[in-house]
């Protein structure tokens, strides 16, 4: 998971959110803006800091979290 690389978790930006490297970008917003129906091409218009990788490495970060969360069967 290379691309994990990509993202860093620093106190000090965005109140420790897990941010794109270099820029003040968090995971949420890339994941948002493509969850609301955008595509990459826009994301990466409206975002020129961005790369496709690092639209790659949000994805990556979202799913290794999600194989982490803890799951709880319905009862």
């Amino acid at each position: 998971m290379a691309g994990i690389a990509r993202i860093a978790i620093n106190p000090e930006i965005r109140f420790g959110k897990p941010c794109v490297k270099g820029t003040r970008i968090a995971v949420g917003e890339v994941l948002s803006y493509l969850a609301s129906g955008a595509s990459e091409a826009e994301l990466l218009a409206d975002f020129p800091q961005l790369s496709h990788e690092d639209v790659l490495a949000c994805l990556t970060y979202a799913a290794a979290r999600e194989r982490r969360s803890l799951v709880v069967p319905a009862v």
